[in-house]
């Protein structure tokens, strides 16, 4: 540490700006400029995790791409001093320019009528399957009005995803309402758990010990890096690579589409385990209440149906047409590049690129992906609003060829396909690590066949 110039400006290395990098002891730099946030980890709109992943190191990119402009100006309280020897790459540069431009021509503020003809769809979804259970006695249409629900909450799912990364309505009290009736309510999904695992998947984007969205032991493993029984950052436990994980994972190239279907049910889980758990939640008790009007408004649904044969077909044509939703979320990451440990924020953005699949499409079914076909500008982007997406996916492009980096793009098929060798490549390596499981003649057909 030095004082230099005529202002006695304080000079911080970046080997000390390494060591403040703990929750009680939490540096960032952004823009050269170093900054103590010890005491605002807590506060952190975003949670503590984004600043904790970044902890000690330049966090530039990230903040330009989750905060507007306005933020700077809260800034200055938090003001250590300078970093020495400050750096930025080209394709960093390139990028927040690239920031700049979209902020100045107004593009983050221009919501466009996606949410208002969403949250249509999503009236109109409600009304036809209430009526379709209340109104008919017909099976078949009570197994229709039991997709339409799945879709309902495919539909829930992207405005509650909108809504945590920007203001979907003008008013802040009005986006929070719809975030609490889109995700909690109708979905049964916390919108506070999703902010927390989105905020961190983003951040940590395919990080095997940092990214939850690819910690699902013992069912999945996209990497048989994650055979070291590593450590989750996320959920602050071991993924145990046991007997157990090595069976379900050694056959999850056959079981991936059948477990899709009912992931809704980890989400449920999920949402409740931190509704109830000691961290700090943000409006813990909307978020139980929007939670419980889920859980008493659809066992209710079920129950007006005739019989149990049909409030099973029901429920089960609801989660596996919402099932769709949770294959495209795996679409995106499951076979694109990984690494282990935290984010760095000098290759941020070069992270972002390499960790993202886009899917390619016609404009007609942007409805579809609900913005998730433009995987690598939302995650450079994420508040950007998806209306605008295609509009900027050529610029994204065009900077990734500049810098040589990687932009994968498939079709929806291909993407599957890709994602399938991806986990069978795995699942086959599972099966000859170490000490495989016994084997039998079924064993032997299925690691014959894949």
């Amino acid at each position: 540490m030095a004082v230099q110039g005529e202002e006695a400006k304080r000079y911080i290395t970046a080997e000390e700006l390494r060591k403040h990098n703990t929750a009680s002891d939490l540096w960032i730099c952004i823009q050269g400029k170093v900054y103590d946030v010890t005491t605002w980890v807590e506060d952190h709109p975003g949670g503590d995790l984004p600043l904790l992943s970044l902890a000690g190191q330049d966090a530039t990119n990230a903040f330009v791409a989750y905060h507007p402009a306005s933020a700077w100006a809260h800034l200055g309280r938090f003001f250590v001093g300078h970093l020495a020897d400050y750096r930025v790459s080209a394709a960093s540069s390139d990028y927040r320019r690239l920031v700049a431009e979209f902020s100045k021509s107004g593009l983050f503020d221009q919501k466009g009528l996606v949410a208002p003809l969403t949250i249509c769809s999503i009236l109109v979804l409600l009304v036809a399957a209430v009526s379709g259970v209340l109104l008919s006695e017909g099976a078949l249409v009570h197994a229709l009005c039991g997709g339409m629900m799945g879709f309902l909450w495919i539909q829930s799912g992207w405005i509650g995803h909108d809504s945590g990364h920007y203001r979907i309505v003008g008013h802040p009290r009005l986006n929070r309402l719809a975030q609490i009736v889109a995700g909690n309510c109708l979905s049964g999904v916390s919108i506070a758990w999703w902010k927390r695992n989105h905020n961190a998947h983003h951040i940590a984007c395919n990080s095997l010990d940092f990214d939850p969205d690819l910690q699902h032991m013992p069912f999945f493993a996209v990497s048989s890096k994650l055979f070291a029984s590593m450590k989750s950052y996320f959920y602050e436990r071991k993924m145990n690579f046991d007997a157990v994980a090595r069976f379900l994972v050694s056959y999850q190239h056959w079981t991936f589409y059948p477990v899709m279907c009912f992931a809704r049910i980890n989400l449920f889980a999920q949402s409740i385990l931190l509704l109830l758990s000691a961290k700090k939640v943000p409006n813990r008790w909307q978020e139980i209440l929007g939670v419980s009007v889920f859980w008493i408004w659809y066992p209710l649904l079920v129950s007006c149906l005739p019989n149990w044969g049909e409030r099973v077909m029901f429920v089960v044509a609801s989660f596996a047409v919402t099932g769709i939703q949770h294959v495209q979320f795996c679409l995106n990451h499951f076979s694109s590049s990984v690494y282990v440990g935290p984010p760095q924020g000098n290759d941020w953005f070069e992270k972002q690129t390499m960790g993202t699949l886009d899917i390619s499409c016609s404009p007609w079914m942007d409805w579809f992906h609900g913005g998730l076909q433009f995987q690598v500008a939302h995650h450079l982007f994420p508040r950007l609003p998806r209306c605008h997406l295609r509009k900027v996916s050529p610029f994204v492009r065009e900077l990734c060829k500049k810098h040589k980096l990687p932009y994968n793009i498939a079709s929806f098929w291909e993407a599957n396909a890709m994602t399938i060798r991806t986990l069978r490549a795995a699942a086959l390596r599972a099966r000859d690590f170490e000490n495989p499981v016994p084997k039998n003649l079924v064993w032997e057909a299925v690691n014959t066949h894949g």
